[in-house]
């Protein structure tokens, strides 16, 4: 079997794609539409599914009734395959959507919302990315505009002029809003080619799709979220290896207004925590100091080896500029027991500092074996604890793969081994296009770019060298207390008086830094 096209960063134009109508698909596919009292709506968004050009033969409509009141009934006007599946359990639209690609019989999963009208080669035109690449993650393009008008018209006659090629053409007159941040920034990044990374962060779900397979290889949709769900699954498939696509020819009505585009400021308040937690690509939305978050955006491997080198190596990873991370120390932590033992004696006592050390630290996790997979951004996996890095080297190093959209960077050891610090997001791809024998740094460097460094060069210094700084609470007798205050108005301000607070800009910047 032939390998996949190899897709470097997000540039997707190596790709090209049939005419739509010109070509013989042979995916099924399934369209997954969560509704929660869209009663009036839902008849139209069946009647532009049920004409599109996409073989009948392999087109699936689940609707996924997130507990409606009144419970939702399936039309008359529907494509032939439509089957209805009711929420039971949680409630949400990431809830409906997952339960609907567990429920799903096609090859690929279309989300479409309760509240879209589909042209007419909507289905085709997002289906042939799926047929070149199963890690493609297309979006289509949409308007907003006012239904009204629609609702005077018969579902059925939606139907037939949607069918004939007329979609363009249902509401004359009406104004047809775009959605504006989404076009600007496809503009600015030749629809998402030049992107790289930062891509994921333009998932919008309501008219997306994927592959089944690419779905479950992900972590898929966080069934908890309420808003904000599109973005994270973005993240999500990016970590599992996929490349979004704007296809500007799928296109589709909004019937109405969003409520991101109706209420924007409150929804960007109420997701930015969320979103920020859960998302390591939302920096902007994390703090730069001080804190740390459910999904980091650095995982370091470390094996242990000696107490004082390996406890020396993990301080100065939590000492160092980048304090949004996770440090994974690999070790036998099983054989740390409490029989009765001469403490300096103990067979174990190496493992047992180490263990002890860490063992209350939330930053640090201790492992028997190194884990698989990570959910962070990025992944630092060191050969040993020979080296040790300086404040500023990770955050040097990762800047370096952030501005290149690089996938890896080899930092080599005197010992012989190498430190690798790796894009998750790369792994993921590399392990889907290759096929056994394949080199696969080879791959790397096609899929994203590899580059090595001697580690000496780049900020890391043998470990006893390295110095961590520690508090100096000498024994002295107390001292006078204006003397102290002194001291206290000399260290709060040894820089100068503090400087005013900075005014807030007039314009707002929500959840990616855009205007509101």
């Amino acid at each position: 079997m032939a390998r996949q096209t190899v897709v470097r960063h997000n540039d997707w134009g190596v790709l090209t794609t049939p005419a739509l109508g010109a070509w013989e698909p042979t995916l099924a596919v399934t369209v997954v539409v969560p509704t929660f009292n869209y009663q009036q709506k839902l008849p139209y968004v069946l009647a532009g599914l049920a004409a599109q050009s996409y073989p009948a033969h392999l087109l699936e409509v689940l609707v996924v009734d997130d507990q409606s009141s009144p419970t939702q009934e399936l039309p008359e006007v529907r494509p032939d395959n439509t089957r209805l599946i009711r929420v039971e359990e949680g409630w949400g639209r990431a809830n409906a959507c997952h339960l609907g690609a567990l429920a799903a019989e096609g090859d690929v999963l279309h989300w479409y919302d309760a509240d879209m009208l589909a042209h007419r080669e909507e289905v085709e035109a997002h289906a042939r990315w799926h047929h070149l690449i199963d890690y493609a993650v297309p979006g289509g393009d949409k308007l907003f505009v006012d239904p009204t008008s629609l609702f005077d018209l018969d579902p059925a006659d939606v139907r037939d002029r949607i069918a004939a090629g007329g979609a363009a053409d249902l509401f004359p007159g009406e104004e047809h809003e775009p959605h504006q941040w989404v076009v600007d920034y496809w503009d600015k990044t030749d629809d998402l080619r030049t992107a790289g990374p930062r891509a994921q962060r333009f998932h919008i779900g309501m008219t997306g799709s994927v592959t089944r397979a690419l779905y479950l290889d992900s972590d898929g949709f966080d069934r908890t979220l309420r808003l904000g769900e599109d973005m994270h699954l973005g993240h999500s498939l990016a970590q599992a290896g996929g490349v979004f696509v704007v296809d500007r020819e799928a296109r589709s009505w909004h019937l109405g207004r969003s409520q991101v585009l109706r209420r924007a400021e409150q929804v960007n308040r109420f997701n930015d925590p969320y979103l920020a937690d859960l998302v390591p690509t939302m920096r902007p939305k994390r703090n730069k100091r001080g804190r740390a978050y459910q999904v980091p955006y650095l995982e370091v491997v470390v094996p242990a080896g000696s107490a004082d080198d390996t406890i020396r190596v993990v301080d100065s990873l939590l000492d160092g500029d980048v304090p949004d991370l996770r440090v994974t120390v690999v070790g036998p932590w099983s054989s740390v027991h409490e029989d009765r033992v001469q403490p300096v004696e103990d067979p174990v006592l190496e493992t047992r500092l180490v263990h002890r050390s860490y063992l209350h630290e939330p930053r640090v996790r201790l492992l028997e074996t190194a884990p698989a997979t990570s959910d962070a951004e990025f992944v630092l996996t060191l050969p040993d604890v020979s080296l040790a890095p300086l404040p500023p080297a990770l955050a040097a190093m990762l800047g370096d793969l952030e501005r290149t959209h690089h996938g890896a960077r080899v930092l080599t050891y005197a010992t012989g081994g190498a430190a690798r610090l790796e894009r998750t997001a790369a792994l993921a791809r590399v392990a889907r296009l290759a096929a056994p024998g394949d080199d696969r740094e080879a791959l790397m460097d096609e899929a994203f770019g590899v580059k090595t460094y001697d580690a000496t060069t780049v900020g890391w210094v043998p470990t006893p060298e390295r110095e961590i700084e520690r508090f100096v609470l000498g024994a002295r007798p107390a001292v006078d207390p204006a003397k102290s205050e002194e001291r206290l108005m000399k260290a709060l301000h040894q820089d100068g008086p503090p400087s005013p607070p900075t005014p807030e800009p007039e314009e707002k910047r929500g959840l990616f830094g855009r205007r509101r």
